[in-house]
Formats: C-alpha cells, structure tokens, sequence
C-alpha cells in the first residue's frame, strides 16, 4: 500500500535522493561556516525540528495502522504466525549477533584504554543526563504491556502500541467476516495516513539541511576527537555489520546484494541525516515496495515492526560502550558479565525505539546490569549525535533487509521488480 501509487517527488529536476543529498553537503558547508555561533545554528535546525515534529505526529497512527493492515491482509492465522515468527526470530537473531560484533570491537580496538579524562568535569554540568534511571529487565518486559491503551498512543509508547496492534489485528483475523467493516475502515485510515505522509516527506531534504547545518555548527570536529577511539571502534563494526546484510541477502535470496544497496541510497541517506528510523520508515516502505519489489503485506507488517524493535546498530553501540567503560574505568568484566550484555544490549536496542539518542537511557540499564557506574555516560553526549546517524543507517537497512528475505522466503518478492534498473 505504501507507495503503490506514489509519483517520484522532483525539485528542479532532482530526484528525492539528489535532492536529500544536495541539502547534506549544503548543510555540512553552512555548518562549518557558522560553527561556535549557537543561536543561529538553533535557529536552522527549526526546519529539523519540524519535520521530525510532523513525523512525529503520525508515526504512532501509522505504526498501529500499518501493523493492523498488515495482519489482516495476510488472510490466514497461520500466514501470519508464519512470517511473524520468521520476522521476529530473524530480527532477534541479528541483534544477538550485532551485540556479539560490538563487544568484539570493543575487546580488539580497546576504545576506553589509555584514556585519560576527569570525569566529573563531564558529569558535573550534565548531571541530569548522567543519572539516567537504570531500567531493570523485569519493568522493561512489564512494560510492554499497557494498563491504558489510550495513554500508550497519547504518550507514544510505540512498543505497547505495537503489542496491542498485533492483538488487535489477530482478533480481526480470528472473528473472519464479522471484523469485515472494521478491516475495510482500517485500510481506509491507512491510506489517509500514508498520503500524509507523503507530503511530509517532502519537507526531508529541508529537514537534512536543518540538522547537519546545526549538528557541525554546535559541535564541530573537537568533540569528536575526544572520543576518537570510540567512533573509529563503532564505524569499524558498522561497516562490518552494513556489509553483512549483504552476504545475508546473497545466502538466503541468491540475490544480487549491491542493487539493494544501490536502490535503498534515499533511505539510507534520510537515516543518517535525520537519525531517526521512524523518520524515515514512509520512504524506506516506498523504496521496498515500488524499487525492490517487496509486497505491501511484508512491508506494511516487517518493517513497522522492525522499526520499533531490531535496532542492529544501537545493539553494536552498546556493546562497545560497555566495553568502552569498563576499559575507562579499569573494570574486568568476565564470562557472566558478557552473558548478561548479550541479553540487556538486546533488550536496549528494542527499547530504544528508534528516535534520536534513544539510546542513552537503556545505556543506564546496560552499565547497571554488569556493575559498571552509570556516570560515565556524560561522556557519550557529545559524540552521540554522530553515530547515532551511523547506527540508524544499519538499523534502518537492516529492517529493509530482514523484511526483503522474510517476503523472499515466502515467494511474494517481485524478482523482476527488483533487477529493473529504470526504477
């Protein structure tokens, strides 16, 4: 459904792509240009900030909807266990893994070792940000439940949304033809939903321009070499991760993997610049639809689910980060302590929704759960930014990936869609 019927958006004769890229490198220049003056680098993220706004508006319809049409679209029961559980247990399975790759940059890049910086110069003025509240295992998995549906959606608690959303649409399923006129009025609000954002969209290339423009101004290059053992360490398993999915698409698909890199370029460039999935979720679920010719039942179903919860990226940051501080902080960890990394890494990427730095708080979570001191994670916030753009684009190409193979494996995948090189 998503973007079935949607016309390529050009501005002068540029693409979205080109134009999404045109405004990244105008915004990286003017950044530079007005680096240090902090007022007026605020005064150009307000077109950032309104488009993740307006995002934000209608990523929890969407999501719910989405979700719904999605599971009701699939017909049987067993369809949708099917692919659900593939979807899931894939999803799963990769954050495992990317946590394992992120804990063995940290051990071979050794990020935090030899570093020498009082912390409470950092913890100091940002105290409120470094007395994250550690989450425990048991409130996180509690928490996916809502006790008040209507809270959920007002606050956007995504992942009580989506629970909710995946019961909802089972029951649908379940009741058949007596759910008939609230399945038609579901897709009737989907459709109202995507062409809203369609138009939204739209605004991207203003909002990439409005962001990188202030990210380069209000923190330049000093920042980063602070920390520069810990980006180098973080991009050494992003890539690593990034080219992985490919050989995962070759394995599992027998298809050629640079076009799902070459075709899904608009996507992974909304991602890192705005560093946020949900913002970018509309345009990947066009791309995937209308370039790589995957089937709006995968599209409408995987990807909003692997939007709220397979955060392949922010699952190698934590890792490393872990690794990072128990290096700074001269702390061994063993055997059971990385046992429980696997598990809290994973659990924090799920939680982390998606949104810019939403990784910051389940951070606390993660340091808790192996004895490490929360304080530490001051030190993270001036090259958050940064790599968050890094890990949304393997968080965001990972979705597209998993959702390609999940509908590839089912037979619904446009085989001639995808090697069509005129879209």
């Amino acid at each position: 459904m998503a973007g079935a019927d949607v016309k390529e958006f050009t501005v002068l004769g540029l693409k979205m792509w080109q134009q999404v890229m045109v405004c990244l490198v105008l915004g990286i220049i003017v950044g530079f240009l007005i680096q240090g003056n902090i007022e007026l680098a605020d005064r150009i993220k307000i077109l950032g900030t309104i488009f993740i706004n307006l995002i934000k508006m209608v990523v929890v319809p969407l999501v719910f909807l989405a979700l719904v049409s999605g599971i009701t679209s699939m017909g049987d029961s067993a369809n949708f266990k099917r692919v659900g559980l593939k979807g899931i247990g894939t999803y799963v399975g990769t954050a495992l893994f990317a946590v394992i790759i992120g804990i063995s940059a940290g051990i071979i890049f050794q990020p935090g070792a030899g570093l020498q910086v009082n912390i409470e110069e950092f913890t100091g003025p940002m105290s409120g940000q470094s007395e994250a509240p550690a989450m425990s295992i048991s409130g996180f998995l509690l928490n996916l439940i809502s006790t008040n549906i209507f809270h959920s959606f007002a606050d956007g608690q995504l992942l009580q949304v989506i629970v909710f959303a995946v019961i909802f649409g089972m029951t649908m399923n379940v009741m058949g033809e007596k759910a008939a006129r609230a399945r038609q009025t579901i897709q009737d609000f989907s459709l109202i939903i995507f062409k809203m954002i369609e138009y939204i969209v739209r605004l991207a290339p203003l909002a990439v321009f409005g962001f990188m423009a202030w990210s380069i101004g209000t923190q330049g290059a000093e920042i980063v070499k602070i920390l520069f053992n810990l980006v180098v360490a973080v991009m050494a398993a992003c890539i690593f991760q990034y080219l992985l999915f490919g050989v995962l698409i070759l394995v599992f698909t027998g298809l050629n993997p640079l076009i799902f890199y070459r075709k899904l370029v608009t996507t992974q460039l909304m991602a890192f610049s705005t560093s946020s999935s949900k913002a970018t979720l509309t345009t990947a679920m066009r791309e995937l639809e209308t370039r790589l010719g995957v089937s709006p039942q995968s599209t409408q179903f995987l990807l909003p689910l692997g939007a709220c919860i397979n955060m392949d990226g922010t699952a190698i940051y934590l890792g490393i980060c872990a690794l990072f501080f128990s290096q700074f902080f001269g702390i061994e960890l063993g055997m059971g302590d990385y046992a429980v990394l696997l598990l809290t890494c994973t659990l924090g990427s799920i939680g982390a929704a998606g949104i810019p730095s939403g990784s910051i708080i389940f951070m606390g979570m993660v340091l808790h759960s192996v004895g490490l001191p929360i304080e530490g994670i001051g030190l993270l916030l001036g090259v958050d930014r940064v790599l968050d753009m890094v890990r949304t684009t393997i968080n965001i190409t990972g979705d597209c990936a998993i959702t390609m193979m999940v509908d590839a494996s089912e037979g619904t995948l446009n085989k001639d869609l995808y090697y069509n090189r005129d879209v």
